[in-house]
């Protein structure tokens, strides 16, 4: 996954504002970073391997005449990251240079053809072959667009692209399977891999479907097919505020994100409750809550845990049976999926690949849901129907708030579904949406007087080099997803387990060097938990536990405790993974890591 940014203007700076975009796509890639400016008939090209803000030092001082340049943030997919694999790209010449997220799969085979042709290539990426390839068809005499149609028609794969044409003050781009944003400003126009990108400039965007290129202008813009026809496009104005989308005084946007639960867990829930009847409202089905039999949920990373916790609202509240498949295992089978299955695709950012390619194979046999938090990206426009989180932009690499705002959504469609088919009462639907409308002020009250706590615990996690997570039934996917945030961000070896399997396995690595944290909130299955902790402490084993209500037993088992507030049992999934999400960041902070951008991760992985 990269970044892009792609700035037409009429008022000027526009070096500067590439660069400031680029550090609101540093999430997207941050391996190597670059920007091309063109300035009269030239184009200026400065790239370098490593963060956005040394390439930034070594432009100090240099100002540019210009009203077009593109910019790029990377993660290295073809060619190691060094600066001349570091992106923009350009063609022999020097007249065309571009950006490109994606992946070219036919690259080798163009290359070869662009050499018999004698075009010289400089890096070892896949991207550059679309540079030269377009110098090949304007070369021909073709006017740039229609160069730019011959080009996407040969290309393989995924890609978006931002393309400046030294002979032209415009932007030019295109887009398939790879996210590309048009901002539309006054007296200048912007394109991106992402809203935030140009969020201080306007918020009025366009978001581009697949088969989509055209042209920018300072006053306009030009969108068509990639068979040449013209189309029209509103566009669409989006509520985020420039806040939303920088720390706000919190040292990362981690620690940030995670203090936003509570209002984002309020602003999913809210618009879907009728307060007269404390009611779930769903509108979006693209099937009869009564003619599903089957439901199957695909995802990846964080969501395809969230879609763990959601087999269990569905089946329990629902009734109805409920598989959840790794988005990346599911594409490459050949599933049996039973008539009237509902096919739940569950994403963040609903640009990673491996659930866009599930996704298109499962509606080769079932009616399809997106569970997604950005609006217009490629798997709301896959699905058949799109239930939107709204947790507002999530910078951080390590999902929170998105995986808080899923599971939320996905107990809302279990209630509604439980209700519509019969298998929970009205009463009972009001009771525990009630409960969840409650739930954010919980949340604020476990962070006051809690983190100070949590923060010392992570800490002391941190002196480790190995952790256990374990939980039982809707805590067993929270124990995992525990487990996945501290391995994330501090790079210390984490597993989650259920609980009831340590004894398979993971017992025996308990020693007083593996701290073990037990999920050990009031449940039906509690006093297993507890019998699972007694067996780690008579090995000498360290337990951190995390507890709700009055607990004695547990709390002398343990050598650390941190306290959530009592709710539903339903509701402990969505409150009792914030202070681990926390443990996580305090260990890695005290470590000295970069929490939002560790190594080798991406915030959406848009390639396989």
């Amino acid at each position: 996954m990269c970044g892009i940014i792609g700035i037409v203007s009429d008022k000027g700076n526009i070096k500067g504002r590439i660069i400031e975009g680029l550090k609101r796509l540093e999430y997207r890639g941050y391996d190597s970073a670059g920007v091309a400016i063109k300035t009269d008939s030239k184009i200026f090209v400065h790239k370098k391997k490593g963060k956005v803000y040394q390439m930034e030092e070594e432009l100090k001082g240099a100002n540019f005449p210009s009203r077009v340049g593109i910019g790029h943030t990377r993660w290295a997919t073809h060619g190691e990251p060094s600066d001349p694999n570091s992106h923009p790209h350009s063609d022999c010449r020097g007249e065309i240079t571009l950006a490109h997220n994606g992946i070219i799969e036919n690259y080798q085979e163009l290359k070869e053809e662009l050499r018999g042709k004698g075009h010289r290539f400089r890096s070892q990426t896949d991207s550059e072959v679309i540079a030269h390839l377009l110098e090949e068809y304007t070369g021909e005499g073709a006017n740039f667009l229609d160069a730019l149609k011959r080009t996407v028609n040969r290309l393989e794969g995924s890609f978006a692209l931002v393309i400046l044409n030294s002979k032209e003050d415009a932007l030019y781009f295109a887009r398939k399977d790879s996210p590309l944003v048009l901002g539309l400003g006054e007296g200048e126009n912007f394109a991106a891999s992402d809203v935030p990108a140009f969020l201080p400039w306007t918020n009025r965007v366009i978001f581009l479907e697949n088969g989509e290129m055209g042209k920018l202008t300072p006053s306009g813009v030009e969108i068509y097919k990639f068979s040449g026809e013209k189309i029209d496009k509103p566009p669409t104005t989006i509520t985020w505020s420039l806040a939303q989308a920088e720390k706000s005084g919190y040292k990362h946007f981690m620690l940030k994100e995670i203090h936003e639960q509570a209002k984002a867990i309020g602003d999913t829930v809210n618009p879907r409750i009728n307060r007269d009847r404390n009611s779930v409202v769903i509108e979006e089905l693209p099937i009869s809550p009564t003619e599903i039999n089957h439901i199957l949920i695909i995802a990846c990373g964080t969501s395809y845990h969230a879609g763990l916790v959601g087999k269990f609202y569905l089946e329990e509240i629902a009734g109805i049976k409920t598989e959840v498949d790794y988005a990346s295992e599911f594409r490459y089978r050949k599933p049996v999926l039973p008539p009237s299955t509902l096919t739940i695709a569950v994403s963040q950012s609903g640009e990673t690949a491996d659930t866009i390619g599930a996704l298109r194979k499962a509606r080769q046999g079932s009616k399809s849901l997106a569970i997604c938090n950005v609006l217009g990206s490629s798997i709301t426009r896959e699905a058949d129907a799109t239930l939107y989180t709204h947790a507002g932009p999530e910078i951080s690499v390590a999902s929170t708030k998105a995986f808080t705002t899923q599971l939320s959504l996905l107990l809302l469609l279990a209630l509604y579904l439980g209700r519509e088919r019969g298998i929970i009462t009205p009463e009972q639907e009001a009771d525990l949406v009630s409960k969840l409308l409650a739930l954010p002020s919980k949340i604020e009250q476990m962070l006051r007087s809690q983190e100070e706590k949590i923060r010392q615990i992570g800490i002391e996690i941190s002196s480790y080099r190995n952790a256990l997570y374990l939980g039982r039934h809707l805590n067993y996917p929270i124990a995992l997803e525990g487990a996945l945030k501290l391995k994330e961000i501090s790079y210390i070896h984490a597993e989650g387990y259920p609980a009831g399997e340590m004894k398979h396995g993971p017992i025996a690595l308990i020693d007083e060097s593996l701290p073990t944290v037990f999920i050990a909130t009031e449940s039906k299955v509690l006093d297993k938990v507890r019998s699972n902790m007694e067996e780690i402490k008579s090995r000498r084993g360290r337990i951190v536990s995390l507890i709700s209500g009055k607990q004695p037993a547990i709390e002398e088992l343990s050598d650390g405790v941190i306290r959530v507030p009592q709710v539903d049992e339903y509701l402990y999934p969505i409150i009792n993974i914030i202070p681990l999400q926390l443990v996580a960041y305090y260990a890695a902070d005290f470590l000295g890591h970069d929490v939002d951008q560790p190594r080798n991760l991406a915030k959406s992985v848009t390639v396989e």
